[in-house]
């Protein structure tokens, strides 16, 4: 079943090639796609991802900004009621940050190199779709 997926490009790394990348995957591979574009702050991404009633929101992140940015997103997605959307990301994020991540409510961290296809077979398999929420799939 397809999802909505916002992929979002948090605080001031111009760097999108692999978003656009992850995004163009995800979109081939059936799911409805939302590009934020760059240069986002925590509150309007989450502020995206209700509007747009997103089943899960994908950070990149090459700036080294990680590990403020993207809890700050959790964060303003549960501050929205919206905690329930799964929040995943990717980028140079060095292996010693997983774990913090994961910890913020980062569910998955992708790092480069990661092939399209595991990224995408992740996301059917640990996103629910709006409808599977509601029980009406």
């Amino acid at each position: 079943m397809p999802r909505r997926i916002l992929i979002a490009k948090p605080g001031l790394d111009g760097h999108d090639r692999g978003a656009k990348v992850i995004a163009r995957a995800l979109r081939d591979a059936g799911h409805e796609v939302i590009y934020s574009g760059l240069h986002q702050t925590p509150s309007q991404i989450a502020e995206t991802a209700v509007q747009e009633d997103v089943d899960a929101v994908g950070l990149s992140s090459l700036s080294g900004a990680h590990k403020t940015l993207f809890p700050q997103v959790v964060n303003q997605l549960a501050s929205r009621d919206a905690g329930d959307i799964v929040v995943f990301g990717g980028g140079v994020i060095p292996d010693a940050d997983h774990e913090m991540l994961r910890e913020a409510g980062i569910v998955m961290v992708f790092t480069p190199g990661t092939p399209l296809d595991r990224i995408t077979e992740w996301v059917a398999e640990n996103v629910p779709s709006r409808l599977e929420k509601e029980g009406t799939s």
